[in-house]
């Protein structure tokens, strides 16, 4: 899965910090899921594409074989 979750945070210039306050968890959950070194849960997906006004398609995507 890739995300362009680093992208949508440098548009609204929102830290690694504020996101993850924003969503309940902790910065480095947020550094893990941009380094595609998590997956998060499909409830924390859509906190993160609700916290950009955005639907959780355009955020993540899986690749092929995912």
């Amino acid at each position: 899965m890739t995300n362009n979750i680093r992208v949508d945070r440098a548009i609204v210039r929102m830290t690694q910090q504020q996101l993850a306050e924003a969503v309940g968890v902790s910065r480095q959950t947020i550094n893990a899921i941009e380094s595609c070194k998590y997956v998060p849960s499909a409830v924390l997906a859509m906190k993160i594409a609700r916290t950009f006004g955005k639907p959780v398609e355009s955020i993540f995507s899986l690749e092929e074989g995912d």
